[in-house]
């Protein structure tokens, strides 16, 4: 399957990291280079664009799509983006992004396991590398089960669901996609069922911990920002309520200067934002772009520059 990327917020991310002709930028989750491409053709005085990934498939595609333009495709994690700028000698950026979606090929592409929609192998590694979703749901304890559906997915049905999962798996091992679909149905109220598709946060909850989603954010922001040049842009598009929090409390952080007590006569302390907002509130998707790509409604775009 050809890996294709609908880029969200395209124009507005372009717009947030005000591309410089001659700047260099990272994509620091490439993925098809939807993004990528369109930052890429706008280098055209000596910039650069380095797409990172750790998808080998969107590796691959990327490096084939953004053939003839100014970038490069490095296969690793964006929390090890420090790392990677240090191999090609880069000091300091004009400019990241990290955009935090899966892509339409990881969930579309049946064989890698992302999707309640198809029977398949239940895999959901992003890196196509380490721990699988067929470990958690195999060996996880139902209490380990039940927080991530909780705390990732925001399941309300978190306990019941764990445990059916743990006593199917005493009789038959859940390999495939359509077991645990088949688990989760069973485990919610037939009330429930028909309101939206009751595999969404399970399916959603295992991807995060399989890919241990939020412990790279965390990472990926402290590493982006830390690669920022004075004045560089960091944007950040978000899919999930907790993704959002995390950074916008990151981002809240940066921009924190003074922390003495507010009775203090004077600022004592000496500390100064490290950042400040380009935008006070996250972009959403307009109208026209809803229309046309469902995956953008939940999209969050955050745009904040190094001082």
């Amino acid at each position: 399957m050809e890996f294709v990327h609908v880029p969200v917020l395209l124009q507005e991310t372009l717009e947030g990291l005000n591309i410089r002709p001659d700047g260099i930028y990272v994509d620091g989750t490439v993925g098809g280079a939807g993004h990528s491409f369109e930052i890429a053709s706008r280098l055209t005085q000596g910039g650069l664009l380095i797409g990172l990934d750790r998808d080998p498939d969107a590796v691959k595609a990327a490096t084939e799509r953004l053939q003839g333009l100014p970038a490069r495709v490095v296969h690793c994690n964006y929390s090890q983006m420090r790392e990677a700028l240090d191999e090609l000698q880069i000091d300091g950026v004009d400019g990241i992004l990290m955009d935090l979606g899966v892509s339409s090929h990881q969930l579309d592409e049946a064989e890698r396991g992302f999707s309640y929609h198809a029977d398949a192998p239940l895999d959901m590694r992003m890196s196509q590398t380490g721990l699988s979703a067929q470990d958690i749901v195999g060996t996880w304890s139902e209490q380990e089960i039940a927080a991530i559906l909780r705390d990732y997915g925001e399941e309300k049905f978190a306990g019941r669901i764990a445990a059916n999962i743990v006593a199917a798996r005493q009789t038959t091992p859940i390999l495939r996609t359509g077991q645990l679909a088949d688990i989760v149905r069973e485990s919610v109220p037939q009330k429930f069922r028909r309101e939206k598709n009751p595999c969404k946060k399970t399916f959603q909850a295992i991807r995060i911990a399989v890919n241990d989603e939020f412990g790279h954010l965390k990472q990926g922001l402290e590493a982006a920002f830390s690669c920022l040049k004075p004045g560089g842009r960091l944007a950040i598009i978000t899919f999930h309520s907790l993704e959002d929090r995390i950074v916008k409390q990151q981002f809240a952080k940066w921009c924190s200067g003074c922390t003495c007590p507010p009775d203090f006569p004077q600022c004592v302390c000496g500390k100064k934002p490290k950042g400040q907002l380009v935008v006070r509130k996250p972009i959403t998707a307009g109208e026209e772009e809803l229309a046309v790509n469902n995956r953008s409604r939940s999209a969050k775009l955050r745009v904040i520059e190094r001082s």
